[in-house]
C-alpha cells in the first residue's frame, strides 16, 4: 500500500510518499529555521504564508522523487493536530483537496503518534508493548503502546516541553534558534558539575515531568552570576559552557528518571525514543546506557526522523488506515488535539 503524507504542524512543510508504512519512497522537507532564527522562535503568521508558498511544490516534489502519480496511490494522509492552528490547516486543506478531487481516502494522523511510528520505518521489527519517549520542541511525554495504533498516555509535561526549555535557554544567553543543536554542542566541551539544578517534583505525585523551574533556575543563574549574552558562537566562554552542559544535565537526568520509573513499573518488550530531541547526543548516549542496564532494546530513529517529516506521518498514517480511520471533507484541524488521553 502506498500513500502520500504531508506534514505543516509547526514550521516544516513536508510531504512524502511511504510504502506499506516501512518503505520511504521519497521524503521533502522544507525548513524555516532561517525565516524564525531572528525572532529567536517560531512566529504563527510567518510560518502559515511561507507553508501556503511551499505545500504545492513540496508536495510535486515528493510524488516527482517517488515517480508515482496520485492516481496510483491508495490514501492520503495528514496531521491535524496539535500543532500551530494557521500552520495545520495549510496541510490539512491542501490534502483534503487531493483526496477529494481523486477520490482518495483520507486518513487523520495525530503530530505525537507520527513520532511514535518514526523508527518504525528504520527497524525491521519492534517488540510491543513498547514505551515511547517523545521529546520535541512542543511535546515531552511518556506513552504505553500495547499494539500498534493504540496509546496509552503515561505522563506529559505540565508545562514547557524539554525543546522547549532549550530554545528559551539558547535565547536567553544569545546563542541563536533553534537552541537544541546550540546547546549540545558547546554543553559536550563544558561541567556538567559545575551548577547544581534540582529535579522538579509534582506535588500531586504523578510522574509529570517539569521544565519551567529549570529554566527559571538558569535565569537566575545568569543574573546572579552577571553573565551577559554570548557575543559569537566561535567564542564562548567556559562558565557559559559550563552552564549548559549542567543544564542539559538536568534535562537528560529528568527524562530518564521517569523512562526508568515507566519501564519498571510496566515491563515493555522495548523503548522508542523519539521527537526533535531525541537527536540529542548526550540523551541518547544515556538512554542506550540506562536500557542496556535494564537489558530492554532501544529503539531510536536516525536524526533526519527525529525532527518534524512526512515520512513518519506516513507510518502512523498506514497504521490509522489498517485500523480503518478515515475521515470526511469536515475534518478540522485541531491545535491542542489529544492522544491516549
Amino acid at each position: 500500500m502506498r500513500l502520500l503524507a504531508i506534514e505543516s504542524s509547526c514550521d516544516e512543510t513536508a510531504a512524502a510518499v511511504v510504502e506499506d508504512g516501512r518503505r520511504i519512497l521519497s521524503n521533502v522537507v522544507s525548513t524555516q529555521i532561517e525565516i524564525h532564527a531572528r525572532w529567536g522562535g517560531v512566529v504563527p503568521e510567518l510560518a502559515s504564508r511561507r507553508h501556503l508558498e511551499s505545500i504545492g511544490p513540496v508536495v510535486d516534489e515528493a510524488l516527482g522523487a517517488a515517480n508515482v502519480r496520485i492516481e496510483s496511490l491508495d490514501a492520503v494522509a495528514v496531521t491535524y493536530g496539535p500543532g500551530l492552528v494557521g500552520s495545520l490547516l495549510v496541510g490539512l486543506e491542501y490534502a483534503k483537496a487531493i483526496a477529494w478531487t481523486h477520490g482518495k481516502p483520507l486518513v487523520p494522523v495525530h503530530h505525537i503518534a507520527g513520532h511514535i511510528h518514526a523508527p518504525f520505518l528504520s527497524f525491521d521489527h519492534i517488540p510491543l508493548p513498547a514505551i515511547a519517549l517523545v521529546v520535541s520542541g512542543g511535546h515531552t511525554s511518556l506513552f504505553l503502546m500495547k499494539e500498534l495504533g493504540v496509546y496509552e498516555l503515561l505522563s506529559r509535561t505540565r508545562d514547557d516541553a524539554a525543546g522547549e526549555a532549550y530554545d528559551k535557554v539558547a535565547k536567553l544567553l544569545g546563542l541563536g534558534y533553534p537552541g537544541g543543536p546550540i546547546v549540545d554542542k558547546l554543553a559536550a566541551t563544558g561541567r556538567d558539575d559545575a551548577v547544581f539544578f534540582k529535579m522538579a517534583k509534582m506535588s500531586d505525585g504523578k510522574p509529570d515531568f517539569s521544565f519551567s523551574g529549570l529554566k527559571t533556575a538558569v535565569l537566575h543563574h545568569v543574573k546572579a552570576h552577571g553573565l551577559p549574552p554570548v557575543a559569537s558562537r566561535d567564542d564562548v566562554p567556559g562558565d557559559v559552557r559550563d552552564l549548559l552542559a549542567s543544564f542539559q544535565k538536568a534535562v537528560v537526568t529528568a527524562l530518564l528518571r521517569r523512562l526508568k520509573d515507566a519501564v519498571e513499573r510496566h515491563r515493555p518488550a522495548s523503548v522508542i525514543l523519539t521527537g526533535g530531541v531525541a537527536a540529542n547526543s548526550r540523551l541518547r548516549k544515556d538512554a542506550q546506557a540506562m536500557m542496556s542496564t535494564l537489558s530492554v532494546p532501544l529503539f531510536v530513529p536516525p536524526l533526519n526522523l527525529t525532527t518534524d517529516n512526512a515520512a513518519m506521518i506516513g507510518a502512523a498514517g498506514t497504521v490509522a488506515f489498517d485500523r480503518g480511520v478515515r475521515a470526511g471533507s469536515n475534518l478540522e484541524a485541531e491545535p491542542f488535539a489529544a492522544i491516549g488521553a
